[in-house]
Parts: structure tokens; sequence; C-alpha cells
């Protein structure tokens, strides 16, 4: 199982970390920027580093040769049609939603802005609209009250974004296949950038 690894900041590090543990072929690592940390944790490792000739888009030819599926952990760019039928078994992506609720770039804040009671993480397939792949895998749990975004973020849904992509890329591993089913579109919410006034 080789996998191009597209990715950013602290979470793109622990995806890169969880998946080395279980034993996955990282062939490529993505980045939007050089210097991030996710670059240099790839470098350390042996690992080769590419770096997007466009922030927002990732071609099929940023994908490394022979992938068999690309993961995306924490990136805001576009991974392209073609990339994603470069690779064998496709793309696949963490949202920290449960998704079709909260698609987009602040999803998590959203949450909290909301008031939602229960939050949640789905692992998608990377499709032509942002977010809106079918559901590989998912799972959920309470929001505390008065706890904010990050804390939110750092206590439950960082670590279940791990567990969850761990589990369905060793399952894509051995079975050759990802579950898809399709997202409700009658409960999909926006969850744009929130610019603080």
């Amino acid at each position: 199982m080789r996998i191009t690894l597209v990715g950013s900041r602290h979470f793109g590090v622990a995806t890169l970390n969880m998946l080395r543990e279980r034993g996955i072929e990282i062939a490529r690592v993505v980045v939007h920027d050089g210097e991030d940390r996710l670059a240099a944790a790839a470098r350390a490792a042996g690992i080769e580093v590419v770096v997007q000739a466009d922030p927002k888009v990732v071609p099929a030819s940023e994908i490394a040769p022979g992938t068999d599926l690309i993961v995306t952990a924490h990136s805001h760019a576009r991974v392209t049609q073609e990339a994603v039928a470069a690779a064998r078994l496709g793309g696949i992506g963490y949202h920290p939603s449960l998704l079709p609720r909260h698609r987009g770039i602040a999803a998590v804040e959203w949450t909290i802005k909301e008031g939602d009671p229960v939050a949640g993480g789905t692992i998608y397939h990377l499709a032509e609209r942002m977010d809106a792949g079918a559901i590989a895998a998912q799972d959920w749990c309470f929001v505390r009250k008065g706890e904010t975004a990050r804390e939110l973020w750092e206590r439950a849904l960082a670590p279940l974004g791990l567990k969850l992509l761990g589990d369905v890329v060793e399952s894509a591993k051995a079975t050759g296949t990802i579950p898809a089913k399709p997202q409700d579109e009658q409960f999909a919410t926006k969850a744009p950038s929130i610019v603080p006034h």
C-alpha cells in the first residue's frame, strides 16, 4: 500500500507518524509550503517532499507514481479528479464534522457556533466538490459545555480523525476497497471561514 500524503501542520505530521507506525508506505508528501512542519518531518524520515506549484490545487503530476491511495490531512487544496484517478484506490480525506453537516474550512468553529451537542469526524472520498464525496467511515463524540473549537479539536476530533484514517487505510490495504456511502444532500450545511469582526 503506497500512499501520497497531502497535508500540513500538526495534523499532517500526526497522520504521517500514525501511518508509519502502522507499517504503511508513504511514497511522497505533498505540501503547500516547503517550510511547513510536515515537510520537515517527511524529510527527516527520508520521504520525498513535493511543494505544490499552486497552493490551491494538487494536479496528477504531484502524486507519486504507483500511488495506491491519496490521503489528505489538513490540506485546503483541491486534489484534481485527474490526480484522484491516478491513484489505484482514489483519495480520501478527514473532515472534522458529521458530513454532510458543516462542509467547509471552519467545521469545528461552526459546530461550536451552532451549539451542536454532538460533533464528529468523517473519512470521505475526494470528489469534484469540496467535502461532498461519499463517506467511507464516520464516528461521533459529545461536545462539552463551554468548550472552544480548539479544545474540541485537540481533545476529541484530531484523535478521532487519526483513528478513522488509520482504520480505513488498514482496511483498504487488507481488502483492496474503500466503503462509499453517498452523502445525503438534504442535510448539507456550509461552514465558511469565520472572520473575527
